[in-house]
């Protein structure tokens, strides 16, 4: 093989690599489902941190996590199924449990203290877990991440939902939720 054919078979093969990485930056990715974008009510889920207080009665009242099956750990009503549940739902079903002869007439009230994390990568200064704010926006994220590197795309961010192994393609305006991994592609020009 001549020096010059090496040199042209090095080259179409940089090309071809270059060309197949190209592909790997998420244009092909499906667009985040428009229902899944905005979710009007946080939904609890395992990490989660409330604080629940039982109007009238301190003894009931304070902070609790939702460990990993789900569930609230209660005094005196035991484990109160709190997963997927609205923080008007957890209210409802611990004022039901505590009036099944606990209480008489009880006032619940349900404040998320902290909420699950979500997981930013790829081209960001600071890639990591981070701790999610309601209403938390993909640009939001980013920024919290110390904003785009050079090589970041800024156009688009590819999003992993929990429980969902589908990477989508998102705008930066797209709504994130707790347990989310956000991923930001790299430009390649």
């Amino acid at each position: 093989m001549s020096t010059r054919s090496f040199i042209h078979a090095l080259v179409l093969g940089g090309l071809l690599l270059g060309l197949s990485a190209c592909g790997n930056d998420g244009r092909d990715a499906p667009m985040l489902p428009q229902q899944a974008s905005a979710s009007n009510e946080y939904r609890l889920g395992p990490g989660d941190q409330v604080r629940v207080t039982v109007f009238g009665q301190e003894q009931l009242s304070g902070d609790f996590a939702v460990d990993g099956s789900g569930n609230l750990a209660m005094p005196l009503i035991g484990e109160v199924k709190a997963a997927n549940a609205s923080v008007r739902g957890l209210e409802q079903a611990i004022a039901t449990k505590l009036a099944d002869g606990y209480v008489r007439d009880p006032k619940v009230s349900v404040e998320v203290r902290t909420f699950r994390p979500f997981y930013i990568m790829g081209e960001v200064n600071r890639p990591g877990q981070y701790n999610y704010a309601n209403g938390m926006t993909a640009a939001q994220a980013v920024a919290l991440a110390g904003g785009y590197t050079y090589r970041g795309r800024q156009d688009y961010v590819l999003i992993t939902r929990a429980g969902d192994k589908t990477e989508y393609r998102a705008p930066p305006s797209a709504t994130i939720l707790p347990d989310d991994v956000v991923r930001v592609p790299e430009r390649y020009f």
